[in-house]
């Protein structure tokens, strides 16, 4: 009996997932920054830094080993 378990997303799904959150958080972290919202700033633009770190990532990884 054999298994063939496959991924569910492809590498460009990922890298497309990454870059929408990374841009969601950064704009979120500007704009909460003259309101009063209590919400952590830093952590916020850390968040969306990291996110877009990944994508850099992804498409270091597609452009050395292209499908």
């Amino acid at each position: 009996m054999e298994f063939n378990l496959n991924f569910p997303l492809s590498l460009s799904e990922i890298s497309l997932w990454l870059a929408a959150m990374a841009i969601i958080l950064l704009i979120a972290s500007e704009l909460t920054a003259p309101s009063n919202i209590i919400i952590n700033k830093k952590r916020l633009r850390l968040a969306g830094l990291i996110l877009g770190l990944g994508f850099m990532a992804t498409v270091i990884i597609r452009i050395f080993h292209p499908f």
